[in-house]
């Protein structure tokens, strides 16, 4: 499948503890690489997802499932801003933006209530298309700079922000008996 994730690892964890060695791993292992407008700049976005149960301790045996999908998105990349001209870097920055120009078309479309939402165009996408639209909830939290030098970009990442918070998503109970 073309949408599965590069360096996806599946592991368990039991405890808080394990939860953030698992986290720590997970960003230890991401790719960075020196811009012109940032030292330490994401080469990729960071999924870290945990899948968790509830088990019930009364008489009725309800046990209730969920799934919390973390993501740090690497931000846009304006390429005369970046330097990234040529090379790794120019490639990177090309999928960055088609990944995020993406995942904004299938949020407007789920705003627009369309009928088909463009899930398997990006991996993603397809990874979340079951927290961005229907059984779920969806916040986003973002890092603007006050410099005036980055006005644009901060700009762009408020305006994400506040086309994520607009999507209706209908959260309901995952139960089951």
């Amino acid at each position: 499948n073309s949408n599965k994730a590069v360096g996806n690892v599946l592991v368990s964890a039991a405890n808080e503890g394990e939860a953030g060695e698992i986290l720590s791993l997970a960003q230890s292992r991401r790719c960075v690489k020196a811009t012109q407008i940032n030292s330490e700049s994401s080469r990729g976005h960071l999924l870290f997802t945990i899948h968790f149960q509830v088990k019930s301790t009364n008489s009725k045996g309800i046990n209730r499932y969920g799934k919390l999908h973390v993501v740090d998105l690497a931000g846009g990349e304006r390429i005369n801003k970046s330097g990234s001209h040529g090379g790794a870097l120019l490639e990177e920055a090309k999928h960055i933006n088609m990944s995020l120009t993406t995942l904004s078309n299938v949020i407007e479309k789920l705003q627009n209530k369309e009928s088909h939402i463009p899930y398997l165009d990006s991996k993603l996408t397809y990874l979340l298309q079951n927290s961005l639209g229907g059984d779920s909830k969806t916040a986003a939290i973002i890092c603007c700079s006050p410099l005036s030098a980055h006005f644009n970009e901060s700009l762009s990442s408020l305006r994400f922000a506040a086309k994520v918070s607009r999507v209706e998503l209908k959260a309901e109970h995952n139960f089951s008996y």
